[in-house]
Parts: C-alpha cells; structure tokens; sequence
C-alpha cells in the first residue's frame, strides 16, 4: 500500500512518502504544494494524510483536484484542519474550513462542485486538537483540564457534526477517492 503524507512540515509519518517544501525535517520529497502538478504518476497512492497543511495553501480546491488526480480509485483522503472559527488565528493561514468542505465534492452539490468526486465516509470535530503541541506551552493543570473540557465539546459537536457551530474546533474528515469505477 502506498501512502502520502501531504505537507508532512515537522511530523514526518513512518511508511508514508512524506512531502513538504518548508520543512526543515528533510522530506522525502521537496515540493511546494501550491504547484502544479505533483512530482508523482496519475493513481499512485492508496491512501493520503494531510495535517493542518490546507489552511496554509492559498487554493485547497486545486490541491484537492491534485489529490484526485494521484490517488488511486477508491483510495482513502484523510484532512485535518482547524474550523474556520479559530483557521485565521495563525498569520499564515489563507483558508478556512467548516463542516461543508466535503459538499464541494459532489456532483449533485450546486453551491460549486469542483469537478472531482470523493465520498465522505467519516466528519469529526475536535475541540482541544494538536494536544502535542499545547502540552508543550500549558502548564499541567491547564492542559489537562483543557482536554478533558474539549472531549465533552467534541462529544456532543460529533453527535451531529453539520449542525454543530464548531466554534474554535479543529476538525478531520475521511474522503473515498470516487470516480465511476467505484459506483
């Protein structure tokens, strides 16, 4: 199985073929992931990752017609990314997310199909996301009480993910590459 980590920056994936531009981890592949196209073949990989990279791009639809493009029919997408609601609180950050972004890629969305088809399998919400990360800068107390206050948001958030507001949530979602080999 062939797998691709999609803007791997400082979190490089055992297994994975890691791709960054920025990075100073030295990835497996150097790219800047807002070029067209990527260094890899038509239906290469079976599954991608990206973590916390589409914020940082300034076109996630074209980056995503890429991800079509090199992932294999059927292959599994898995995004990660902060809600709109806390997406601009980072200076480098050029998009914002909601519950919706997986709509765009379905032929019968009329709100702006994008002209690739994946199905969404799985939408979950995190309140308290990139813990790794906040354990380093929160004093214990804190970051516990702070997970443990983000599982009870993020519970009744995934109780239904496209009705809740997401309010300063990171979330993930798990698309299906689809094309008409697949119906």
């Amino acid at each position: 199985m062939r797998k691709l980590n999609l803007g791997s920056g400082e979190y490089r994936k055992e297994g994975f073929v890691n791709v960054d531009y920025y990075s100073v981890s030295k990835p497996d592949v150097s790219h800047d992931l807002s070029s067209f196209p990527y260094p890899f073949t038509d239906s290469e990989f079976d599954h991608v990752e990206s973590d916390h990279c589409f914020e940082h791009l300034p076109n996630p639809f074209a980056v995503m017609r890429e991800v079509h493009r090199i992932a294999k029919s059927g292959a599994t997408v898995v995004i990660r990314v902060p809600h709109f609601s806390r997406g601009f609180t980072h200076a480098e950050h050029k998009a914002g997310f909601d519950v919706t972004f997986p709509y765009y890629f379905r032929r019968d969305f009329k709100g702006g199909y994008q002209g690739v088809e994946f199905a969404c399998e799985k939408i979950r919400l995190h309140w308290f996301a990139q813990y790794y990360l906040k354990r380093s800068v929160l004093s214990p107390p804190t970051f516990w009480g702070a997970r443990l206050l983000g599982a009870i948001f993020s519970f009744f958030a995934n109780l239904s993910p496209s009705f809740a507001l997401g309010y300063g949530a990171s979330g993930w979602v798990v698309l299906r590459r689809w094309n008409s080999e697949c119906a």
